[in-house]
């Protein structure tokens, strides 16, 4: 399953890439006392090398934040993925604990300053496209009580059936990874700034940590 960019949006934003890697044979647990370890390693490491002012300082996020200005949301209120996890661990508040997998490529995530998503692949349907919404279409996102229409113009990726992320910041109810996955697609999500070789450094490094708690094999 590969992801296509519709032509006016590339038009708009001829550097944006995304980094796509296929896991399969996972397996999804809700909790491994050796990846709760192994937060607490990357947790110190984060406090070592981050401060608040080299947040506000640093390419990389400082990337998400003017493409976050520019499709017209606020990431003074909206953090970009990345930003978010690593202001939650210098503010002293634990990280979430969702399931293996996720918490996983979250720490890829902390560690790259790269923001990352994750899709249960068995619930995908044709190809993905990444395009402007049209007003009124309906998401649900994880987490939602009931379905928002959106105001159009947003970023989004849709498979052949459904809206399955506003980009590059929520993904949807339906396709997330869940106990039951199986097959996995992992995004690294670039914006303008963002190098194509810094999201394959990401994507691996959550690969990596996917494959030393949830097991799988790259597709």
């Amino acid at each position: 399953m590969s992801i296509t960019f519709h032509p006016e949006l590339k038009e708009r934003f001829p550097d944006l890439e995304v980094q796509a890697v296929h896991l399969t044979d996972v397996k999804v647990e809700d909790e491994d006392p050796e990846l709760e370890l192994f937060k607490e390693e990357v947790i110190r490491r984060t406090r070592e090398r981050w401060t608040l002012e080299r947040i506000r300082e640093h390419p990389n996020l400082r990337a998400y934040r003017d493409f976050f200005w520019r499709i017209g949301i606020d990431p003074t209120k909206t953090r970009p993925s990345a930003e978010a996890l690593i202001r939650r661990i210098l503010h002293g508040n634990p990280l979430s604990k969702i399931n293996t997998l996720v918490d996983a490529y979250n720490l890829a995530s902390i560690e790259t300053s790269i923001s990352l998503a994750a899709f249960d692949e068995g619930k995908l349907k044709g190809q993905l496209l990444m395009r402007t919404a049209k007003k009124g279409e309906s998401f649900l996102g994880i987490g939602m009580s009931h379905p928002i229409s959106l105001k159009g113009g947003e970023i989004i990726i849709t498979d052949s059936e459904r809206l399955i992320a506003i980009y590059p910041y929520r993904d949807a109810e339906y396709s997330k990874v869940t106990r039951e996955t199986r097959r996995v697609l992992i995004l690294a999500c670039g914006v303008p700034g963002i190098s194509g070789e810094l999201l394959e450094a990401s994507a691996q490094l959550a690969v990596d940590y996917i494959k030393r708690f949830c097991g799988g094999i790259e597709a």
